[in-house]
């Protein structure tokens, strides 16, 4: 059985369950996968934060694999992937983030790193800009 988090940065420097979902919804395997992209996102916020980028949007989704078919307190994960979705306003922002993402998914996101001890974590990244570039 596959289960999902997905959180949205919120300009306030704050992350936020993506559809208006509160914590109080997600079952003990959920918060898991919450808590990683939690802590995905504060890292790569910091990161950025230090190069001084701000980007226009960031979405992180987490899901992970339950070796059963429903969730029961004896499902264990088998696997996890992580996706980062961001935009950016400019261009030449696009590298500086696709660093913090990879620094944060790679090093720093102690919680993935705990996360890798579990089961194997897979990732993407996709980046955008919204900046028009001129012929």
């Amino acid at each position: 059985m596959r289960v999902e988090v997905k959180i949205e940065w919120c300009h306030d420097t704050t992350f936020r369950l993506a559809n208006d979902a509160k914590c109080e919804s997600l079952n003990p395997k959920e918060m898991l996968l919450y808590a990683t992209t939690e802590c995905a996102g504060i890292t790569i916020m910091s990161i950025l934060a230090k190069e001084r980028v701000k980007p226009k949007s960031l979405e992180i989704t987490m899901s992970g694999e339950l070796d059963s078919d429903k969730v029961t307190a004896k499902s264990v994960y088998n696997s996890f992937h992580i996706s980062y979705n961001a935009e950016c306003c400019h261009l030449e922002e696009q590298s500086k983030v696709s660093h913090a993402i990879r620094l944060a998914n790679d090093t720093y996101c102690g919680t993935l790193q705990m996360m890798r001890k579990i089961a194997p974590v897979s990732h993407e990244i996709a980046i955008v800009s919204n900046e028009t570039v001129s012929a």
